[in-house]
């Protein structure tokens, strides 16, 4: 974690499936929800090789904006930017564009957790 640095960015291209897309009329758009989905995944592969052995993160807070429609088959692209660093929680501004124009924008927060206390935590509540 102590390579992680404000102002680190990365871009993550996707193709919209089926499975990421909901019907408006004849057309099948992606949908708000698997477009949470995709900036929550890349944030988090910006995270992910910054971690130690132990460590993995949770996201915790998303605020979206879908701002136009991308058809099924259309690749989109999340440009993602670490914007803080408090202590484990990391914040992040992302800005989501398909082939013609920005479609999405999102701040979102991450938690850095100990995988150990976290799997503990699940397993305790999965057993009652």
């Amino acid at each position: 974690m102590d390579t992680l640095q404000v102002g680190m960015k990365t871009v993550v291209e996707r193709e919209v499936t089926e499975a990421m897309t909901t019907p408006r009329g004849e057309y099948r758009v992606f949908s708000t929800p698997a477009m949470v989905q995709f900036c929550e995944s890349a944030a988090s592969q910006l995270v992910a090789p910054h971690l130690p052995p132990g460590q993995g993160q949770v996201g915790i807070v998303v605020t979206i904006r879908h701002l136009g429609p991308t058809p099924l088959g259309k690749r989109v692209r999340a440009e993602v930017e670490l914007t803080g660093i408090d202590r484990r929680r990391l914040s992040f501004k992302i800005k989501v564009f398909d082939d013609v124009e920005q479609v999405g924008d999102c701040d979102h927060d991450r938690f850095i957790v100990d995988l150990d206390k976290y799997q503990a935590k699940l397993k305790k509540k999965i057993e009652g």
